[in-house]
């Protein structure tokens, strides 16, 4: 009999491999599962993170394009603005403003001659305004017809 209690023990043993066996097979299904489940679940938020940032794109796309065209327009309209005499001489006043400001920053000797200058033609604009005196601006535009003084290229200041 002693063949039957080695039978038993190989039976015993081959029972508790197939168990064991069975267990870890039952566990590496359970983890395959798992991760599966999980890859799912990464691939669901995958594509719904670049649907969204597509139609974020999408969005900024449109809002670009139409800051493109607002731009366009606004340049277009500047452009037209700025051809107006009137608009071009207070444009023109500006940047004389601006470029009187930069030198009397700049410049040491420029501020007490400028400011001077200034307040002669101040004083030839009162004469002009109150009637002591002719208006130069109507002299020069005789003379400049008249051929007696050339007019400045490039255009009226």
């Amino acid at each position: 009999m002693p063949e039957t209690n080695a039978f038993l023990i190989y039976l015993y043993v081959f029972a508790a491999g197939l168990v064991a066996g069975l267990i870890f097979a039952l566990i590496a299904w359970n983890g395959g599962r798992i991760a599966r489940k999980e890859l799912d679940k990464y691939k669901r938020l995958l594509g719904e993170k670049m649907e969204l940032e597509a139609s974020a794109i999408a969005k900024l796309k449109v809002e670009l394009e139409e800051l493109r065209k607002q731009n366009e327009n606004l340049r277009i309209k500047v452009a037209e603005l700025n051809q107006s005499s009137e608009k071009r001489l207070q444009r023109d006043l500006e940047i004389f403003a601006r470029a009187e400001k930069r030198m009397i920053e700049r410049s040491p000797g420029f501020p007490a001659a400028w400011e001077g200058a200034k307040k002669e033609a101040h004083e030839e604009l009162v004469a002009e305004e109150s009637g002591r005196t002719l208006p130069k601006r109507l002299f020069q535009k005789f003379s400049a017809l008249t051929g007696g003084a050339k007019p400045i290229e490039g255009g009226e200041i």
